[in-house]
Order: structure tokens, then C-alpha cells, then sequence
């Protein structure tokens, strides 16, 4: 089992590197298109393209803020860490699906085994935290009962 924690560890850290290098890619786009709007006979033209480009990089800064707290998240998780509650690196099985309470990373298949990365702040990651083995919780109309908590 610890493999594959370490295995959907590595997963949602090649997402994170991932989304990070096309957010930095856009910064830069961004940043280029800044430097070569030139002033033109169309001023006010002028002066809307850089606000927009200003603001498409305030976004984008947003972004990288957002993929910096999924690093630091990643960072806290212990997957050598047993408990008996659910936690931030918890593997949780369900009558229905695998979780993996880390960072919103979605489907992940390992072994052909389907796992979903979702986060502690993830409406069923808020419901998940704390349970124990064979409690139920009650999503989107469905009553899910937790199977085993590795």
C-alpha cells in the first residue's frame, strides 16, 4: 500500500510541476507581450491592451499563488503516517471510489486501479476528515460507507 501512496505522491507533485511550468510559460508570454506594446497613433488602443494584459497577469499571479499553497500541501504529506481518522494523506476506500485526501489532482490510475486526488478543503474531502472505518457519510444524496483508511 505504501507504494502506492508513493506513486499518487509523485502523481499529484508531476501535476503541480506541471501546471507551475505552464502558468510560468504564460507569465512570461504575458510579460513579452507587455514589453513590445508599443505606443502607437492609437493611443487609447494602446493603453486598453496593456490594462487587459495587466490584468490576464494579476490572474495568472493568482494562479501560481493557488499551485504555491498545492506545493506546500504536498510537502506536509507523511505517507508513512498511520491512523485510524482520516487525514491529509489518507488513503480511503468506499463502497464506491479510492480518495486520496491531498490536492485536487482528479482521477489517477495506479496498478489499474482507479484513485481520485481530492483536497481536505473538497466538499467530500471536508466530509471525509476524521471519519473512521466503517462510518457512513451522506454525498450528494448518496450514503458512502468507508471501507478501510490505510
Amino acid at each position: 500500500m505504501r507504494n502506492i501512496k508513493n506513486e499518487l505522491l509523485e502523481t499529484c507533485r508531476k501535476f503541480v510541476e506541471n501546471r507551475l511550468n505552464t502558468v510560468q510559460q504564460t507569465l512570461l508570454s504575458y510579460e513579452n507581450d507587455l514589453q513590445s506594446e508599443t505606443k502607437s497613433s492609437a493611443g487609447d488602443k494602446h493603453e486598453t491592451g496593456r490594462a487587459m494584459l495587466q490584468l490576464e497577469m494579476e490572474k495568472t499571479g493568482l494562479q501560481l499563488i493557488g499551485i504555491n499553497q498545492m506545493i506546500s500541501v504536498l510537502d506536509k504529506i507523511d505517507i508513512s503516517k498511520k491512523s485510524k481518522k482520516v487525514h491529509l494523506g489518507s488513503l480511503v476506500f468506499t463502497e464506491k471510489d479510492i480518495y486520496f485526501l491531498s490536492i485536487s489532482a482528479g482521477k489517477i490510475i495506479v496498478e489499474n486501479e482507479v484513485f481520485y486526488a481530492i483536497s481536505t478543503s473538497s466538499p467530500i474531502g471536508k466530509l471525509l476528515l476524521g471519519k473512521q472505518e466503517n462510518e457512513q457519510f451522506v454525498f450528494l444524496g448518496n450514503t458512502i460507507k468507508i471501507q478501510k483508511i490505510v
